[in-house]
């Protein structure tokens, strides 16, 4: 069956591995222990062992370990007593740690999958817009200020290609003169919004204009323009490999949470109750 050999439904079947594991390794969350007893074992030591020796770089002592398991025991009792008394309930800090420990075990996922070359070569011919190097231009300016007429840029444009100095048209303004390569933000940056985009269809090495920038009339002479292009695959690999994951993990968390979904039975308001709702 060809559903079967979707990677998507394979990673799914994975998540949910993942989730049931998750579920083996602490059952406490989903049976209800007995509130007047509390159990700490050899489990909960092994890890409070694992964490300081992983933050301290040694094992800790005797005299250590009965401390951390004194502060486990504190921590459960609270956390018992704070759950008894509805401390827990609509509380918007709880409720997204919640959210972000469930959306973890997904992003774990996907972080330890490693696909094959293909796989990523894929992904970059498929969404090569976001790994090309922008587009760059490099240019000289003359600009001619706000009031320059019709006339007053024919002339200036016909001189200038006849060879005359840029220096006798050009209006003293706080703007550069030559602009290197640089990309569209650099450049509307400096010239202003839309200027990078007038140039697109500019010929190299001859004037041409005029240009409307914020601050006034422009004549431009292109030395030099860079097309997007994409970097050779092994030097953006990891790029793309970091954005393979993350669309894998949204692909992931969206099928867990339908598959979770699927298990409750869902009652919202409609659009136009909410409508209605918002107009009250």
């Amino acid at each position: 069956m060809p559903l079967l050999k979707e990677p998507v439904l394979h990673f799914f079947l994975i998540g949910c591995a993942v989730f049931a594991w998750f579920s083996f390794l602490n059952p406490g969350a989903q049976r209800n222990a007995s509130q007047d007893q509390i159990v700490i074992d050899a489990k909960d030591i092994d890890r409070l062992v694992t964490q300081f020796s992983g933050a301290w770089q040694r094992m800790p002592t005797a005299q250590e370990l009965s401390g951390m398991q004194d502060t486990l025991l504190r921590e459960e009792i609270l956390v018992r007593e704070a759950r008894a008394l509805g401390l827990d309930q609509n509380d918007l800090i709880v409720r997204n740690r919640l959210v972000q420990k469930m959306e973890f075990l997904t992003t774990s996922l996907s972080q330890a999958l490693e696909p094959e070359e293909a796989v990523l070569r894929a992904h970059l011919e498929q969404n090569s817009d976001r790994f090309a190097l922008q587009a760059e231009v490099a240019f000289e300016q003359v600009y001619l200020g706000q009031g320059a007429t019709h006339d007053d840029v024919s002339a200036a444009l016909d001189a200038l290609n006849a060879g005359a100095s840029s220096e006798r048209y050009n209006t003293s303004s706080l703007l550069p003169t030559m602009q290197p390569l640089a990309p569209r933000r650099q450049v509307d940056g400096r010239f202003g919004q839309g200027f990078f985009v007038a140039l697109k269809d500019m010929p190299l090495r001859a004037w041409g204009g005029p240009v409307q920038s914020g601050y006034g009339i422009h004549l431009v002479y292109l030395l030099e323009r860079n097309a997007p292009q994409l970097p050779p695959f092994e030097s953006i690999k990891e790029d793309v490999l970091f954005d393979w994951r993350r669309g894998l993990t949204n692909e992931l968390s969206e099928a867990q949470f339908q598959t979770l979904k699927a298990k409750y039975d869902v009652e919202t308001l409609g659009p136009a109750q909410l409508t209605d709702r918002l107009s009250q």
